[in-house]
């Protein structure tokens, strides 16, 4: 699949081989990666559609939030969905029996999307103008992180199950992050997880993020979520979760949380 994060790899590939030959395999991928993203963008530019990159571990809840915005935003925008998963339909199906136009991308032993395979199921897809794309990675907080798909903002969802500690555990992904929403806030009573120092953790690694909370069971944070998808500009832009004034603020100290709230494609 790629040379990057090992997913073609092969067990006959001695270690000296290896280190020989990793570095110019990893850039070649990459640049090639990063010219079909820049096309990609370019594409959406044209039509004046959003993308957004949806990537967290496996069980987050990537999905069930997207079908609670789905039913939220219906009526004002088209929101269609790009669903990354190595086998099935599960999620894929779940969304459109929401009324969601969803195109599967099965990736076999791949660990994330590419540019390529975006770039063909967006030709699928074919978004109207002015619309929204989520793109829902496959789970997994390593790769996704390496690969641009040519989307406009990276979101990283981390659960509240999953330990305050991710951020730290796996700072390429949250550093690539434009925000980064904690799902399962109405677990907290029931947990040791202190979303305080999930806080901190994040703000060490990228002072920038913004950070929500948010509960797809109890609708906690749900509106600054959809405030934030609404948005036209960039995650920093008045009016949106992150900017000045605004309940997402990132300051000095880091997020203040908000307690409230080409290859084929298979159907």
């Amino acid at each position: 699949m790629c040379g990057t994060c090992g997913c073609d790899d092969q067990p006959e590939l001695v270690a000296e081989q290896r280190s020989r030959d990793t570095v110019p395999v990893e850039q070649a991928v990459l640049a090639k990666n990063d010219r079909l993203a820049d096309d990609n963008r370019a594409w959406l530019a044209a039509r004046g559609v959003r993308a957004v990159n949806l990537m967290s571990a496996p069980g987050a809840g990537k999905t069930t939030l997207l079908e609670t915005t789905v039913r939220a935003l219906a009526a004002e925008v088209f929101v269609g969905v790009v669903e990354g998963d190595q086998a099935g339909s599960l999620d894929a199906d779940r969304l459109r029996a929401v009324g969601c136009r969803t195109v599967q991308v099965n990736t076999g032993s791949g660990c994330h999307l590419d540019a390529e395979m975006l770039a063909r199921a967006l030709r699928e897809l074919d978004p109207p103008r002015d619309s929204l794309v989520v793109v829902e990675n496959v789970g997994n907080l390593v790769c996704p992180a390496l690969f641009d798909l040519g989307e406009q903002h990276r979101v990283v969802l981390a659960a509240t199950t999953e330990g305050e500690d991710k951020p730290l555990k796996y700072p390429h992904m949250f550093r690539a992050a434009d925000l980064v929403v904690l799902t399962k806030a109405d677990l907290v009573p029931y947990l040791t997880f202190d979303v305080d120092h999930f806080a901190r953790h994040l703000a060490r690694v990228n002072p920038a993020a913004r950070l929500l909370v948010t509960s797809s069971v109890s609708g906690e944070g749900l509106d600054h979520w959809f405030g934030w998808l609404r948005s036209p500009g960039s995650p920093g832009s008045p009016g949106s979760p992150g900017s000045p004034g605004s309940s997402g603020s990132v300051g000095e100290s880091g997020p203040d949380v908000d307690a409230r709230a080409m290859p084929s494609v298979s159907s």
